[in-house]
């Protein structure tokens, strides 16, 4: 069986040790419940199945029952953590405890990388402003940013984007962009990308005064939709940033880095019955 550090959901690791030790020998779903202290004897099969959840304080019990202790206690303790937790803050702090945990003892399971790059929006602009001013300073990258950045930080998020295998250096001050994209767990990645959302959403808001009509594009409407039609909406948009990702592609000679918002929400609560006049 895998170590509990390959895993990053608690339903998929405590299934698969019930099926492991039911493979090796006599083993039920009552013999585990009772070993870790629940008087149903179905429980954890629930718990397995995603139909309950594991409470804090039976984490340790349970963890004791499969064999775990030290790091791997303290792991599983992050992980059951990460997948109850309801708010991005307390999913993010669990996952980064997980990832913690891993590296300190050799494996890498959770993308740290992921939530730094979307961290702030100085990660993707660089990434591709770098490449565009090649052989500039980070004073000159900086001051050809609209949103405030200092030289420092801007050195820091190159070496950091070097590092992560997002930019390549080819020289001093000369940068390209290598194949790889931002990959994270499917765990993690959307924690991190809503943090971008929120950041670039401000950044949208504030360039509507910053910038003239002829230096940017601001379009939008209201409409009323079923669950068919938003789901419809909501591919074709996605089709529309592929769409768009490869017409940039078309050229090579960029001298501006852009951001595009798709943002589509509801705006009231679902009508519960539909009322004819």
């Amino acid at each position: 069986m895998k170590s509990v550090l390959e895993y990053k959901d608690y339903h998929f690791f405590m299934q698969d040790y019930y099926d492991e030790r039911k493979r090796l020998g006599a083993f039920s779903w009552r013999e585990f419940c009772k070993s870790a202290g629940f008087t149903s004897p179905n429980f954890l099969k629930l718990v397995c199945m995603g139909q309950s959840k594991l409470s804090k304080v039976k984490v340790d019990d349970v963890a004791k029952a499969m064999g775990l202790v030290g790091y791997e206690a303290d792991y599983f303790r992050a992980m059951v953590a990460f997948c109850n937790a309801d708010k991005d803050d307390a999913k993010k702090a669990a996952l980064l405890e997980m990832q913690k945990i891993a590296l300190e003892h050799k494996v890498r399971v959770v993308d740290g990388d992921a939530f730094q790059y979307y961290e702030s929006w100085k990660y993707p602009v660089l990434r591709e402003l770098a490449p565009m001013m090649s052989g500039a300073c980070p004073r000159d990258l900086a001051d050809a940013c609209k949103e405030h950045v200092s030289a420092e930080e801007v050195r820091d998020v190159l070496n950091f984007l070097v590092k992560a295998g997002f930019l390549k250096k080819d020289g001093e001050k000369v940068y390209t962009q290598t194949e790889q994209t931002v990959i994270g767990s499917n765990e993690a990645l959307p924690i991190a990308i809503r943090a971008m959302h929120k950041e670039m959403a401000n950044m949208a808001a504030r360039a509507v005064d910053r910038y003239s009509a002829s230096e940017r594009f601001f379009t939008g409407v209201t409409l009323g939709v079923n669950q068919e039609a938003s789901e419809r909406i909501a591919k074709e948009l996605d089709a529309c940033c592929r769409k768009v990702l490869a017409i940039a592609n078309e050229y090579n000679d960029q001298d501006q880095v852009c951001r595009i918002n798709f943002q589509f929400f509801p705006v009231t609560d679902k009508v519960k019955g539909v009322h004819h006049a």
